[in-house]
C-alpha cells in the first residue's frame, strides 16, 4: 500500500480516501471509521471524505485538502475502479467484523453507497455534502450544529468568533454554545477571562493577552495596570502592584529544621543543611547551631574529625578509624577482618581485605 495507507489514532481508525495501488491497480482507497480495528483498505475513486462511528451515531468529515480523483472519468474506469465487483469489494472490507457500530452504518446505508457509485458520482462529486449532510444527515457544514444546521454562535465563518469550539460544531447535535479559550469568556468568547487585556476588540474580533503576573484583573501589560492585585501581592505608594515577603514576619512560616524562600507572590520553605540545628538560609554558613558531630568554626558548622583526636575513639586491637561527616567508624586494619567482635588475621595465602562494613566498636553509634 502507497504513502497514503490507513492508521491508528487513538481509540478510533480513520479511514480516509487517498493516492494508493493494490495488485497492480492504480486507483483510490476509501478508508472507512470504525471504533477498535481495521480490514484492508480497497482502490477505488471517490472524493475525499472520512467517518467516526461511535455507539448509535457516526459522523463524516471532508478529508484533508490535496486529495483528489484519478485525472479523469475514464481514467477511472480504465483501472475497473467503477465496476461492480470492485464496489462490493469495497463494501466488504470497510470494517472489521468485529465492529458493530461501524458495520451497522454501512449495512443500513449500502443502498445509497451504490446509487452514488454507479450514478450520482459526476453529478455530486462532493462525496461528503450529497452523503453525509444531505443523504443520511448525520453531519452538518463546518461552523453549525444540530438537526437544522444552524449557525454557531458568532457566525458559520469563525465560530465563537475564533476564540473557542462551538457545540456540535459540524455534527446535528450540540446546542452552538461556545467553549471558550482559557483568555476568552462571555457567550461570544469576545470578553478576556480574569488575568487577560485586550489589546484589540471590536464587534467581531477580540484578541487578550496575558496581564503582568502581580494582577488579578489589569488594564494593561505592568504591574501598575493592575486593577485588583493577586494574593501574595499588595499595592505600593506608587499604585503597582509588589510582591509581599513572607519571610520578612517575626514568626517563622517554616518548621525549625526548614528555612523560608521568598518567591514572587508566595514562599516555600527548605531544608536546612544536614550540619544545622535550625537555620536561617541555605548552607552551613546560616546554621543557629550545629549538630552533634560539627563543630562552629569560622561562623559554620564544620565537620569533627574525631580521627585526629588526642584519645583514640577505635580501641580495639588491630583496627584503624575512618572518619564521616558528622560521625567516624572504626573497620579492621588491611590484612585483618572481623569475627565475634574482634579483628583477627587472614589465613596465610588469602589476600588481606578491608572489612568496610564492620560494625562500630561497643559504645559508638554511627549517625
Amino acid at each position: 500500500m502507497g504513502a497514503a495507507g490507513w492508521r491508528v489514532r487513538g481509540a478510533d481508525a480513520e479511514i480516509r480516501m487517498g493516492p494508493a495501488g493494490r495488485r497492480g491497480v492504480a486507483g483510490w482507497v476509501w478508508w472507512w471509521p470504525v471504533r477498535a480495528g481495521l480490514r484492508r483498505p480497497a482502490p477505488w475513486g471517490p472524493p475525499p471524505c472520512y467517518c467516526r462511528c461511535a455507539p448509535r451515531s457516526c459522523c463524516c468529515h471532508p478529508a484533508p485538502r490535496g486529495s483528489a480523483w484519478p485525472a479523469t472519468p475514464a481514467a477511472a474506469s480504465s483501472t475497473g475502479s467503477n465496476s461492480e465487483i470492485r464496489l462490493v469489494e469495497i463494501i466488504e472490507n470497510l470494517c472489521d467484523s468485529s465492529n458493530f457500530e461501524c458495520n451497522n452504518m454501512v449495512e443500513e446505508h449500502e443502498e445509497h453507497i451504490e446509487k452514488w457509485w454507479f450514478k450520482l458520482k459526476k453529478k455530486y462529486p462532493d462525496l461528503f455534502k450529497w452523503f453525509c449532510i444531505e443523504t443520511i444527515e448525520v453531519c452538518c457544514p463546518a461552523g453549525t450544529y444540530g438537526p437544522d444546521c444552524l449557525a454557531c454562535r458568532g457566525g458559520s465563518e469563525r465560530p465563537c468568533h475564533g476564540n473557542g469550539q462551538c457545540d456540535g460544531d459540524g455534527t446535528r447535535s450540540g446546542d452552538g454554545t461556545c467553549s471558550c479559550n482559557k483568555e476568552y469568556a462571555g457567550d461570544f468568547c469576545l470578553d478576556c477571562s480574569d488575568g487577560y487585556y485586550n489589546t484589540l476588540k471590536n464587534e467581531t474580533h477580540s484578541v487578550c493577552t496575558a496581564c503582568h503576573d502581580a494582577c488579578k484583573t489589569c488594564t494593561g501589560s505592568t504591574n501598575k495596570d493592575c486593577e485588583a492585585c493577586k494574593e501574595g501581592w499588595t499595592t505600593n505608594e506608587e499604585g503597582a502592584c509588589v510582591d509581599v515577603d513572607e519571610c520578612a514576619a517575626e514568626a517563622s512560616l517554616c518548621k525549625d529544621d526548614r528555612y523560608c524562600l521568598n518567591t514572587d507572590g508566595s514562599f516555600s520553605c527548605k531544608a536546612c543543611d544536614v550540619s544545622c540545628v535550625g537555620c536561617t538560609g541555605e548552607g552551613p554558613g546560616k546554621c543557629k547551631d550545629c549538630m552533634s558531630g560539627y563543630t562552629m568554626e569560622d561562623e559554620k558548622c564544620t565537620d569533627i574529625n574525631e580521627c585526629n583526636l588526642a584519645e583514640s575513639v577505635c580501641v580495639r586491637e588491630n583496627e584503624d578509624c575512618v572518619n564521616t561527616s558528622g560521625s567516624y567508624k572504626c573497620i579492621c586494619s588491611e590484612g585483618f577482618k572481623e569475627k565475634d567482635g574482634t579483628c583477627v588475621q587472614t589465613k596465610a595465602g588469602e589476600e588481606g581485605e578491608r572489612a568496610v562494613n564492620t560494625p562500630p566498636s561497643p559504645g559508638h553509634e554511627d549517625l
